[in-house]
């Protein structure tokens, strides 16, 4: 590599050939129900920035010698996998009464480990200053509106009510290592995860590049988009050169925070109008550097081409000065 290469044409022209050859296909993780996207949908969720990937997964593993014993990871993994209302009991409304009533399932409850003292306090806290009584294993909730529509629409919120585990992740299953157990989740809840006194949360790890954003910021998130970008070219058996990646990966945080590819990131803040306008929505952009009375100072390389200049890579990019005499 020399001074004046274009490197960011190449790294495009290498990441993006072998997608043409990438399957569509989804994948089935071991123990976990959800199909995850794998080749192409995958690295279009990267490269989009998507708020969350369509099938988030974590990995976690156990602090000291628990990763050695099965029954304690098997103990824990229940212990984290969340449990929502909807779960352990039937919720009826009362249209009549005006109230919610809340069945509770004992051989469900006693499955997940709940009691009802557990299960009235959650509804309690999820009922937002409802009135909330009970009588032998039904919660009655009393909401403060009146209304039939609002009453059913109270009744849908209580369903989701988090009664135990960490939230967002719906199933945890224990999968067998090298040395040790661990727990694979489908769901993620990353900050949880790190607070949580059985984990390790230096050996967590989530496929939600946008929540490892948020929880440990833009140089984490910028090597998790490194990770997954390359581990779906290695998946599908495609060989491509790390500097590519690390490149795309550096272009899409250089600004501190993860932006997509596309019209709505990278591609729609070119500093000149004719780059903007020559990607998508051209009239758009056009008119709106017009009326700014925006000027291109042709510094890259698609405006340069759409003018018939010399382009600003390779020997365009070396002036030569010479003295006379």
């Amino acid at each position: 590599m020399v001074p004046g290469d274009a490197v960011g044409v190449v790294a495009a022209q290498s990441l993006g050939e072998p997608g043409t050859q990438m399957t569509m296909r989804t994948f089935h993780y071991a123990g976990v129900a959800e199909r995850v996207p794998t080749g192409l949908p995958r690295l279009i969720e990267l490269v989009d920035a998507r708020k969350e990937p369509k099938s988030p997964l974590m990995s976690i593993y156990l602090k000291g010698e628990d990763g050695k014993k099965e029954e304690k990871a098997i103990k824990i993994a229940e212990e984290i996998e969340r449990t929502i209302l909807r779960q352990v009991a039937e919720v009826e409304e009362d249209f009549i009464g005006k109230e919610i009533r809340i069945n509770a399932l004992e051989d469900e409850m006693k499955a997940k480990g709940i009691t009802f003292g557990e299960l009235k306090e959650a509804v309690k806290k999820g009922a937002g200053g409802s009135s909330v009584q009970s009588e032998k294993k039904t919660i009655i909730v009393k909401p403060k509106t009146k209304s039939l529509r609002s009453i059913r629409r109270f009744a849908n919120k209580l369903h989701g009510i988090h009664i135990k585990g960490i939230e967002k992740i719906t199933r945890a299953i224990v999968l067998k290592g090298k040395n040790e157990y661990y727990i694979r989740t489908s769901g993620s809840n990353l900050l949880a995860v790190l607070k949580h006194d059985k984990l390790d949360g230096r050996r967590a790890y989530t496929n939600d590049v946008k929540e490892i954003e948020r929880v440990l910021g833009v140089e984490a998130a910028r090597n998790a988009l490194m990770k997954e970008i390359s581990g779906v070219m290695d998946m599908q058996k495609l060989s491509v050169d790390i500097r590519h990646v690390m490149l795309l990966a550096d272009a899409m945080t250089m600004d501190g925070a993860i932006k997509s590819i596309g019209r709505h990131g990278l591609s729609g803040e070119k500093a000149g109008v004719l780059a903007r306008a020559a990607f998508e929505e051209t009239l758009k952009h056009l008119v709106a550097a017009s009326l700014k009375g925006e000027e291109d100072k042709l510094v890259g390389i698609t405006e340069n081409i759409i003018v018939g200049q010399t382009v600003p890579i390779g020997t365009g990019n070396i002036k030569l000065k010479m003295k006379l005499g």
